[in-house]
């Protein structure tokens, strides 16, 4: 209540607030309800690919960091694996979002006809949803960090990484959400989307991988870059060493965000029409 006195925002500002979070909790109940591990699935989905991964990449195919991406001296795959889940845990959260966010409003039906309900809310119901599943994995690697080489005073700056994180998913998920009420092949055509774009990302190999004259592409136009070697230097270098790529990306992730709500609400009106 302090902070509703304290900060101009309207009060009906406070009660979608106040609804997101409901229906986010009740989202989280809703997948696991009645299974034994509940909410620890998302941790266990998101520990078998790392293992996955890092048997592909650093056990078949020899992927090995350099000396300034590793973060403490073990052996190269307990390295590796950790550099890799620090990529991955942004990715999933990011990927998993998007494609529920995509039938969001198809498969609230009962809501879109209702005509008091703010359907402004439903794509980021997935999209937040995701990002609190994604929490448990950045305990875990926090908790593994710090037995191993202590905490990173760099983790106070985790926020600031989370909101263009935020904005880039949810600006896709309005324009995914929106464009699926009219076009159904939208899921399946992110699914291929978002295969392609993983392996655009330096997540499952470095960054130095990339041919000099592309990297700083990738980094400058493609925002899941910054986010995930952001992640890296906050967690595991204890660093900020991409700050202007990640300015860019905020900035990206603003005007995708602009666009994609923009786009949701001009075909807003037609969604009870055509579902």
């Amino acid at each position: 209540m302090r902070l509703k006195r304290c900060l101009p925002i309207p009060e009906s500002w406070w009660a979608k607030f106040d609804l997101l979070r409901t229906l986010v909790r009740r989202d989280l109940d809703a997948r696991y309800k009645g299974s034994l591990l509940g909410n620890l699935w998302p941790l266990v989905n998101q520990i078998a690919q790392l293992l996955i991964y890092t048997y592909v990449f650093s056990v078949v195919l020899q992927v090995k960091l350099n000396p300034a991406e590793k973060t403490f001296e073990i052996n190269d795959n307990l390295d590796f694996g950790l550099w890799l889940f620090a990529g991955l845990i942004p990715w999933i959260a990011f990927s998993s979002g998007l494609i529920q966010a995509a039938s969001s409003v198809v498969g609230q039906i009962n809501l879109v006809k209702k005509v008091v309900f703010p359907l402004s809310l439903l794509p980021l119901v997935p999209v937040l949803t995701s990002l609190v599943e994604s929490s448990f994995g950045i305990f875990v690697l926090i908790v593994l960090v710090a037995f191993s080489k202590g905490l990173q005073v760099t983790l106070a700056y985790l926020p600031l990484i989370w909101l263009p994180q935020v904005l880039l998913t949810a600006g896709l998920a309005y324009f995914a959400a929106s464009l699926t009420v009219f076009i159904r092949d939208i899921p399946q055509t992110l699914g291929v989307i978002l295969n392609l774009w993983l392996y655009a990302t330096p997540i499952i190999y470095p960054a130095t991988k990339i041919p000099e004259a592309w990297r700083q592409w990738i980094f400058y136009l493609n925002p899941m870059t910054a986010i995930v070697e952001t992640y890296r230097d906050l967690i595991l270098v204890g660093a900020i060493r991409h700050g202007p790529e990640w300015r860019v990306a905020t900035l990206i992730s603003l005007a995708v965000f602009v666009l994609g709500a923009s786009c949701y609400r001009r075909l807003r009106p037609a969604f009870a029409d055509v579902l």
